[in-house]
């Protein structure tokens, strides 16, 4: 008789089911011998063709008064009996940390007055800044602020999520050349009831900083460096590697790190100035983009979060190694037709070479379900646009 071998933890991860960092995260979760779930809005998507994916749960997004989110995550709790639930993006993780005392599992995320101060542009700017590290000027979008600023702005949303929010997506950050022209943008955030912000471009490469904090101190670090974006110029990664980690950055994010109350996973988001200078723009306490090249290059820090949650004694993980490339491609590619650094058909080539070598944002041939899931989804969008174009004339 064949012996089943036991089942590790359960796990659940909701997010929107495009979420390339939450199909990482997944990825890398069953790897380490967890049974994953995942809640979506559509009960499945892209992020539910992982072969890595165990169950499918519909987990609608955390809007209005929260019932139907509460709801969801419940049920999918229930079915599946999940001892960790871990939130894909800024409104599922803020929602599982202001939500979790109705929540009948173990939440992956600080408590909510945590991540709320986190979320806060403004806010995490300050605490930077007092921790050491480099931060652009961020002020709320006052009258006041506005009549007051002079020369090019950056207009982002305060939050990207609060309770009893209505809108349907996130507000991205646009640069503008004044704050004049910025003025329609201001407008529009706060027609949509969230908070304008504004905030000092800073002008050079994206960089990160990553790692699960615990105990004061910054597990399993990872240090990138971005060489693409889109969309231009103030996209995500669409190519990124590893570099070796900066000990003094790291003792800075730390102290502010402290200074939160943080715990778990984080992916501190810098621009690096032509000096060297790594200023600190956005904290991700969630699956961010690029998790994709934080599996290769540090293997196991999904699992350690995930295990840091249930109480279990971990061993510490060292550094990632340099030199780890990783391929949004799809986004490169998007981006070569754009910018066309040396002509288009020279970009597109130097962007086939780069993923060849890299880590991909969502293609796995051991797992090619998520690739499949989307080209068959971008199939059906062209024949509808032709089905209507043909109707119209």
């Amino acid at each position: 008789m064949k012996n089943t071998p036991p089942e590790g933890p359960r796990a659940l991860v909701i997010s929107t089911s495009r979420d390339r960092g939450a199909l990482a995260a997944v990825r890398s979760l069953r790897q380490s011998g967890w049974v994953v779930g995942v809640g979506t809005p559509d009960g499945g998507g892209m992020l539910g063709s992982s072969v890595a994916c165990s169950a499918r749960h519909v987990v609608p997004r955390p809007r209005q008064d929260g019932a139907a989110f509460i709801e969801g995550v419940r049920l999918a709790v229930a079915l599946g009996s999940y001892d960790v639930v871990f939130g894909g993006g800024d409104d599922w993780m803020a929602a599982l940390a202001t939500y979790r005392d109705d929540i009948p599992t173990r939440v992956a995320h600080p408590p909510a007055g945590v991540v709320d101060a986190a979320l806060n542009k403004v806010d995490l700017s300050d605490r930077a800044r007092r921790a050491g590290l480099a931060a652009p000027r961020t002020v709320p979008a006052t009258d006041q602020a506005v009549s007051e600023w002079e020369g090019p702005v950056v207009v982002k949303c305060l939050s990207h999520w609060s309770p009893g929010q209505t809108r349907p997506h996130r507000i991205e950050a646009k640069l503008f050349p004044d704050v004049v022209s910025a003025g329609p943008q201001i407008d529009r955030v706060r027609k949509a009831g969230a908070e304008p912000i504004l905030q000092e471009p800073v002008a050079g490469h994206l960089g990160a900083l990553i790692g699960v904090f615990h105990g004061g101190s910054l597990n399993g670090r990872v240090q990138q460096i971005t060489s693409r974006l889109w969309p231009t110029p103030n996209g995500v990664s669409t190519r990124a590697e590893t570099v070796l980690v900066n000990a003094d950055l790291a003792t800075r994010a730390e102290a502010l790190l402290r200074d939160l109350g943080w715990w778990g996973l984080v992916e501190l988001q810098f621009l690096i100035d032509g000096d060297g200078v790594h200023h600190l723009i956005d904290l991700n306490g969630r699956f961010f983009g690029s998790m994709a090249l934080t599996n290769a290059a540090r293997p196991g820090l999904t699992d350690l979060w995930g295990r840091l949650v249930l109480d279990e004694k971990v061993e510490a993980l060292a550094d990632a190694a340099p030199g780890k490339r990783y391929a949004w491609t799809a986004g490169d590619l998007r981006r070569a037709g754009v910018e066309r650094r040396g002509g288009r058909i020279a970009d597109v080539v130097d962007t086939l070479l780069w993923a060849r070598w890299a880590r991909h944002s969502v293609w796995d041939l051991r797992d090619p379900g998520p690739t499949l899931h989307l080209a068959s989804a971008r199939l059906r969008a062209v024949d509808r646009k032709s089905k209507a174009a043909a109707a119209v004339s």
